[in-house]
């Protein structure tokens, strides 16, 4: 078991997160299985200017190894893992000091106990009943998962009824061709798949590709 520092310099509030989102409304989704393949994509996604990445958590101690090393080598990426649907990964995520996590669902406990850890948790929701669920719990950030069965212009449609909406990332299937258009549709964050990445703009991987445009598209 590696020493971990004191996970409490790690912690942060959605509003520091969102503030920082709003910036850069880009979230890159890495789902490692090889360190040395993922390390270099972290690098140069750091390289090229983005800020905000989540790992895809794995109930092993070799996912808290590799997340802990990312963290203390890339300092000033947001890190957060993602896919987090019970207590083990949720603690996991805690103990190597990520600054949030992300899950597909809704979840009472889930929240709860990352309130006791005082970490953020930003859940999934997909239909108005959750939404207004998740409103109700106090979260003031959500996860729109799948995004791509629901359409660009669905979050915007549930302002009406259910009044203010918490900041709305929206995950599963968006294409980096189609961010503009999410955007401006009315959610405030995407998360973009790693593939998603290698497919349309592989140039941007190169030892010392740049992607500053992207990076910073708002």
């Amino acid at each position: 078991m590696l020493n971990y520092r004191n996970i409490n310099e790690f912690a942060i509030n959605p509003e520091e997160l969102i503030s920082s989102l709003r910036q850069q409304p880009i979230l890159i989704v890495i789902r490692p299985t090889d360190f040395q393949a993922a390390d270099r994509q972290i690098a140069r996604l750091h390289a090229a200017g983005f800020r905000h990445i989540e790992i895809a958590w794995t109930p092993n101690q070799i996912w808290e190894n590799w997340a802990y090393h990312w963290q203390e080598k890339f300092p000033s990426l947001y890190f957060g893992a993602a896919s987090i649907t019970c207590l083990q990964g949720l603690e996991a995520a805690h103990r190597v000091g990520f600054h949030y996590s992300v899950s597909p669902i809704l979840n009472e406990t889930l929240l709860s106990r990352s309130r006791q850890l005082n970490m953020l948790l930003i859940p999934g929701v997909f239909s108005p009943t959750e939404v207004h669920k998740s409103i109700q719990l106090g979260c003031k950030m959500i996860k729109l998962f799948p995004a791509q069965f629901l359409g660009p212009y669905y979050w915007r449609q549930l302002s009406a009824p259910l009044g203010p909406l918490p900041f709305c990332l929206a995950s599963g299937g968006i294409q980096i061709r189609d961010v503009p258009l999410w955007l401006s549709a009315g959610v405030n964050a995407i998360a973009l798949g790693q593939q998603s990445l290698d497919s349309y703009m592989p140039e941007m991987f190169a030892v010392n590709g740049d992607c500053t445009n992207m990076a910073n598209i708002r």
